[in-house]
């Protein structure tokens, strides 16, 4: 067998995509095997969940709690995007010590680095940004991180990699820029819909008697205002830091502006009463305590802020002082971004009864680890 278990994550795959736009090998799957739409992990950004999903398991366990982080023991500021960070096993770490081959494509490089870092990752890796010659020479040039196009090619050479070699597990993770640019009714959506569903469809028929495994990291919303939470709490006499869970180095996507932030609070004494003002606000839905926050969404209490903000649907969290509101922005990281198709199909896939199984994306994961990979001896 070319692969025994694909899995794809769709990087921003709102459940809306798959309902507004055609994906006939999406749809032919949900038929032999099962949809539901699940929960993504909170924060809704792309690092906490890729790493939920290949752990298996909640951020308090690995340890990934945004894609930006203050260290406040170090005083410095890191992109969480490099293995050092990881505290639980990933499904390649299992692989490998139980002698199976595993493949990971992603389009960011920043992902390849966290999920398969060196000596200790999957037996082959691959993204757009930093592709293998031999891949380049089998699929083509990738294209631009910033295109409709890089996703296709995502799905493109993990196909010509499984064409070369068998593996026994492959995961092909995609990026978001269509959906932050194309609201779901947009034609380029449905135009990005299709070549991810072509590309999906092509694995498919080379791998038939494969479980395939599609669900999201996030959602998407249209966002319409800005807040600059350390200016508003200025105006209560309170000195607050806010560091931004979704920042990465991508800011075409996004702008940096996102529905979740990390306020650090100058003077711990401050937090009823910062609180008491976040909540004032318009635009914020929920500010919580570190530890209520930690309870509530499990994550490493030790990489969160003195209160996590979330926004309503329609507001994101910056300074204006680094970035203007872009007109038409999509993003992501409140709670109204969390809801994520699963879709699974093949070998103990097959119906419906299934799909109980599968309430969150990470349940992708603990499948993974439950029921393909052999447990550690």
């Amino acid at each position: 067998m070319i692969a025994s278990t694909v899995v794809i994550l769709i990087d921003g795959f709102d459940p809306e995509y798959l309902d507004a736009c055609p994906a006939p090998a999406l749809a032919a799957l949900a038929r032999e095997g099962f949809r539901v739409d699940g929960r993504g992990m909170t924060p809704s950004v792309t690092n906490v969940n890729n790493v939920s999903l290949v752990t298996g398991s909640y951020p308090e366990r690995h340890g990934i709690t945004s894609n930006y982080w203050l260290d406040r023991e170090l005083g410095q500021e890191f992109y969480m995007e490099s293995g050092e960070f990881l505290r639980a096993e990933t499904m390649f770490q299992r692989a490998a010590a139980a002698g199976l081959r595993s493949l990971l494509v992603t389009a960011k490089d920043k992902l390849r680095r966290l999920l398969s870092p060196p000596g200790g990752g999957a037996t082959v890796s691959i993204s757009s940004e930093d592709p293998p010659g031999w891949v380049v020479s089998g699929v083509g040039e990738p294209p631009p991180i910033y295109s409709l196009e890089v996703n296709r090619w995502v799905l493109n050479a993990g196909r010509y990699a499984m064409s070369r070699e068998p593996f026994d597990l492959v995961y092909l993770t995609t990026t978001d820029y269509a959906m932050h640019t194309y609201g779901p009714e947009h034609s380029e959506s449905a135009r990005h819909v299709a070549l991810l569903d072509e590309g999906i469809g092509a694995i498919r028929e080379m791998a038939p008697g494969s479980r395939m495994l599609v669900t999201a990291d996030h959602g998407m919303s249209d966002k319409s205002r800005m807040l600059h939470l350390p200016g508003e709490l200025a105006r209560y006499g309170i000195k607050a830091r806010a560091v931004p869970v979704i920042k990465d180095r991508y800011t075409v996507h996004h702008s940096n502006l996102g529905g979740s932030i990390y306020v650090h609070l100058d003077n711990p004494a401050d937090g009823n009463a910062a609180l008491d003002a976040l909540r004032s606000l318009e635009g914020v839905d929920e500010a919580l305590p570190g530890e209520e926050a930690a309870l509530r969404f499990r994550l490493m209490p030790e990489r969160i802020g003195d209160i996590l903000v979330l926004a309503d649907a329609a507001t994101v969290f910056g300074d204006p002082d680094e970035v203007a509101m872009p007109p038409g922005l999509r993003s992501h990281g409140s709670a109204y971004e969390t809801t994520v198709p699963i879709i699974g199909c093949g070998p103990g896939l097959d119906n419906q009864s299934d799909a109980a199984r599968f309430r969150e994306n990470l349940d992708v994961g603990r499948y993974i680890f439950e029921d393909v990979l052999p447990p550690r001896i």
